[in-house]
């Protein structure tokens, strides 16, 4: 496998770490209780001489567990796997852009503080705006789910009282950007550009020296937004689902 190709591959998965894991040669069968389709996914990096038998297997162990396999497929995917998924049925979904900007030139918003962890007031704006697409699916709530994923990695959270927030994710020279969110009341004004540029200003004191975030191609409203803060695409993915 090639790193610097996958590299973005292995940084969401760090950043957004699911957590219930098992490996089968370089592929990670990834769970949280269908919190996400990054979290509840196969990550299948690097050449298999085994392909449609890891495919097989991959699918025995989601069915183990109760959920619907799904492949992430990104830069560093198994070569020939996506042929392979689609003639299986698996339908294409969820065309993701990965984006990038150097950490230069950015100011926080006034009024945003960045914390280590998420106050219960980050998890309703954040959970008020996404948490409506993920279903129960357990005993344990979906938001448990989601509260788990956040914990798993050090993570720095921009609120806005106004009603805006952000994750942002130090890993080395990248910082990572995710859970951006505005409630509907108070979009159009600005915030989200004002936590954006926060965590930006925030991950260049942790010593970052880029941000990548990722974003699908159906969200055009965020794409323009990191389009005007000097985002532009570095790599892409989809997700494989069974159709």
């Amino acid at each position: 496998m090639n790193e610097e190709i996958a590299q973005f591959d292995l940084l969401v998965d760090a950043a957004w770490p699911a957590p219930g894991r098992a490996g089968d040669g370089g592929w990670t069968y990834r769970h949280a209780g269908g919190v996400t389709k990054r979290a509840n996914s196969v990550l299948p990096l690097g050449e298999r001489a085994d392909l449609p038998e890891a495919v097989d297997r991959a699918e025995r162990f989601y069915a183990g567990i109760g959920q619907p396999c799904v492949f992430s497929v990104g830069m560093g995917a198994s070569p020939g796997l996506d042929d392979e998924l689609g003639r299986r049925g698996y339908e294409l979904v969820d065309p993701t852009l990965v984006m990038t900007r150097p950490l230069t030139g950015v100011e926080p918003a006034a009024g945003a503080a960045v914390e280590d962890r998420p106050s219960e007031r980050w998890l309703r704006t954040w959970w008020g705006v996404d948490g409506g697409r993920h279903r129960e699916t357990g005993e344990v709530p979906a938001r448990t789910w989601a509260e788990r994923i956040l914990g798993g990695v050090p993570a720095g959270y921009a609120l806005l009282d106004e009603g805006a927030v952000g994750r942002s994710v130090p890993q080395g020279r990248w910082l990572g950007v995710y859970c951006m969110a505005v409630e509907p009341h108070a979009r159009r004004r600005g915030l989200g550009t004002g936590v954006l540029r926060t965590l930006l200003a925030w991950g260049r004191r942790c010593g970052a020296d880029d941000a990548y975030l990722v974003v699908t191609q159906a969200n055009t409203g965020a794409l323009a937004l990191y389009e005007r803060e000097g985002f532009t695409v570095a790599g892409r993915y989809h997700y494989r689902v069974r159709s």
